[in-house]
């Protein structure tokens, strides 16, 4: 065991130039190479992948990696190969070249890393062949897909224990960035003949800068945002195919690389967009969540959210795709009531039994409630994780002093209103009423008669339209099934109106504009280095590109920013220098050390 630990830092330093493992990685590799059954839970961008490349490099052994992801297979196995590791993927994407080539490996034992999707894992006849091939391990990737409790249940899942039963006494390694207590549970329960050792390693990612804002001018919201990452790697996540190419299109108007990227579009320009956004520098996709999941781009600036996601833990994914390579990244998450109304009528119209509803609506509460938060939004995402954690200091709640009053009566003003209007009416209308700005059609309805008609002139439509939202986050309103957009009261917001319950909402008193333009100030701080290492680095990138278009890879392929920077400020004059700097590997070394050595002397 120990030669086993000192041959995985040899490879590590050799194959992938790293001195040091990230945090979890070394004792998730041990307990995989003592040959146990593991369970590890750990965020994305913390290098879970590393956790069944080595082992496999270590023993000279198969290891079969099953995933949902096949454009993510794609990246994966180019990028194993510039490393010098086998790999290949056996997928419906494959050519007939590719799929003969890759048997012919794995009849051969040269093959180190097998990709699959379950259900090709499922097809007659593979099993077999897997079983001659020597396969010794089974890692199986977004393993919380096995479980209904999971964000994102996939059936085909279910049938992967019976698989790696038919293989016949092989290891399994399970491994997932988002799995609650009760997901857990049922991994173990699901996929496991016998309880695997389980590691869950700190959910936090404190190089990410989490900012949420309320709908006001979305398009104005997000150009402000992408304006401060010219030039820069991003995602623009849409709730709707539409979305997502209106939104590309006015992008592109305001000078931005911007692509769509949805299930809707034809396979190649899928393909081709997927393509310029993993070798391009400075190109926002504009996609709808399935684009985040088949993406192993660690240079990603930042991530944004034109529409609120479906719960925390896809929240978490989708936010998780920026940032890997440990750099800054900036989150943006604009949210309305629209989003929330929407998303609860999607899991209304569901076919779910009733335990599964309830979870559903459990997951968007919370959600809903991190929107809204009036304290540290990073300890608040950690906390729904089961992980405790102080104020972080720089999510946009700890910069920004959010004070919070005694609203009941506030509160009571609205619930009194929905009450007194037949609770089927939506935010603007009741915006409107309390602020006692008639429309046509309430002076149809009689309501600017009512008592409740400008009680609210105290506050702007802006500060009314919070207080609804807060109260429909915190359950207090939910949605009238007979008329889209009308709320009605739930049994908290009766106990409000009733005075038996008190509520404290947020303190309202800035215009979204206003705090953008001072998050602007706050935004994610970039890698600090000096006018001159930029002018070195902006140098090593123009070669890196060069080399990615000649080989055809994405340029991160070639070296990571984080590599980079580390070279430009190293200034490496031999090959012995260079193998200090930070990724750089021996085939990698071999491969392009020259090149870049001669770029760092003319820089």
């Amino acid at each position: 065991m120990i030669r086993s630990s000192q041959r995985a830092r040899e490879l590590l330093k050799s194959v992938f130039g790293y001195d040091d493992f990230r945090p979890g990685q070394e004792e998730v590799i041990a307990a995989v190479l003592a040959g146990e059954p593991v369970l590890a839970i750990m965020p994305t961008g913390s290098g879970k992948s590393m956790c069944y490349q080595l082992p496999a490099l270590v023993e000279e052994s198969l290891t079969l990696v099953v995933s949902p992801l096949i454009a993510l297979m794609r990246d994966q196995v180019q990028q194993m190969r510039t490393l010098g590791i086998a790999a290949a993927t056996l997928n419906s994407m494959n050519s007939d070249d590719e799929t003969r080539e890759t048997w012919s490996l794995l009849r051969n034992g040269l093959l180190r890393i097998l990709f699959v999707s379950p259900e090709r894992l499922m097809v007659d006849g593979l099993i077999p062949h897997l079983q001659r091939a020597g396969v010794t391990r089974v890692a199986i990737d977004e393993a919380h897909c096995i479980s209904e409790w999971g964000h994102d249940f996939r059936p085909e899942y279910r049938q992967l224990r019976a698989a790696v039963e038919a293989l016949g006494g092989v290891q399994v390694v399970a491994l997932t960035a988002t799995a609650d207590r009760a997901t857990q549970g049922d991994i173990v329960e699901r996929l496991f003949k016998t309880l695997p050792k389980v590691f869950v390693h700190s959910f936090d990612r404190p190089n990410l800068h989490l900012r949420f804002m309320p709908k006001e001018k979305p398009r104005v919201q997000l150009g402000d945002f992408l304006d401060r990452h010219r030039g820069q790697s991003g995602i623009v996540y849409c709730a709707s195919r539409k979305r997502t190419e209106d939104l590309a299109l006015y992008f592109q108007g305001k000078g931005f690389e911007a692509i769509p990227y949805h299930a809707g579009l034809d396979q190649a320009v899928r393909h081709r967009h997927q393509d310029r956004f993993l070798q391009e520098d400075g190109v926002v996709a504009v996609a709808t969540v399935a684009f985040g999941m088949g993406i192993n781009k660690p240079d990603v600036r930042f991530v944004a959210h034109a529409d609120m996601p479906a719960s925390v833990e896809a929240y978490y994914q989708e936010i998780g795709r920026a940032g890997r390579d440990g750099l800054p990244a900036d989150t943006l998450t604009l949210y309305g009531l629209d989003d929330m109304a929407l998303r609860r009528r999607q899991i209304d119209e569901k076919q779910l039994d009733d335990g599964r509803r309830r979870i559903e609506h459990r997951r968007l509460s919370s959600m809903t409630m991190l929107c809204e938060a009036t304290a540290c939004r990073r300890q608040m995402l950690l906390s729904h994780f089961g992980e405790n954690s102080g104020p972080c200091g720089t999510c946009d709640m700890c910069q920004g002093k959010v004070m919070t009053y005694d609203g009941t009566l506030d509160a009571q003003k609205v619930l009194s209103a929905i009450w007194r209007t037949g609770q089927r009416f939506g935010s603007d209308y009741l915006v409107h009423l309390l602020i006692g700005a008639p429309t046509e059609q309430m002076q149809r309805n009689g309501h600017d008669q009512l008592k409740t008609f400008g009680v609210g002139r105290d506050k702007t439509k802006a500060q009314w339209t919070s207080i609804i939202r807060q109260l429909f986050a915190n359950g207090a309103l939910e949605t009238a099934s007979e008329e889209f957009g009308g709320f009605r009261i739930g049994p908290k917001g009766d106990a409000i109106l009733r005075g038996g319950e008190t509520v404290a909402l947020r303190d309202v008193k800035e215009t979204v504009r206003q705090k953008a333009k001072e998050a602007a100030k706050r935004a994610a701080p970039a890698a600090e280095i000096d006018a001159a290492t930029a002018e070195v680095l902006a140098g090593l990138k123009k070669l890196r590109r060069e080399i990615a278009r000649e080989e055809g890879v994405a340029a991160f392929m070639i070296f990571a920013d984080r590599t980079l920077i580390d070279m430009a400020e190293k200034r490496p004059a031999t090959l012995d220098d260079m193998r200090q700097v930070y990724g750089v590997g021996e085939r990698k070394l071999t491969q392009y050390g020259e090149a870049f050595l001669h770029a760092l002397a003319e820089l």
